[in-house]
């Protein structure tokens, strides 16, 4: 899977100033997820993010510079996008984007575990 190292550790060192969090790495969705206390919370690629986020926000936050839906089979996923590389560049317009999926996170629900057969 590629993912971008650099963002990954950029990802890693701001999740690792924050004590309380729960921090588990998972290559996922072609990339390199953060999962805080069980949940997925972003995603890391070649060369953009991936954001999951309180979908209420979706109009407010798609005007945000580097926002793209996040479409997937034919299929726009709610409370999920892309950000591109401008959109994340600053340190200001990254931690906006870790800070988004944070918030959302301790709402979000944990999705289901397969059982092995």
């Amino acid at each position: 899977m590629a993912y971008s190292s650099k963002l990954a550790d950029r990802t890693r060192e701001y999740l690792s100033g924050i004590q309380e969090l729960k921090i588990e790495e998972k290559e996922m969705f072609g990339g390199l997820a953060f999962l805080i206390n069980g949940k997925m919370c972003i995603n890391v690629g070649e060369d953009r993010l991936m954001c999951r986020f309180d979908p209420e926000l979706t109009d407010e936050i798609a005007e945000k510079t580097g926002f793209l839906p996040m479409i997937m089979k034919g299929r726009a996923y709610k409370g999920y996008c892309y950000v591109e590389p401008v959109g994340y560049k600053s340190k200001k317009d990254f931690e906006f984007w870790i800070t988004l999926c944070l918030d959302y996170n301790h709402k979000a629900k944990s999705s289901k575990t397969k059982r092995k057969k």
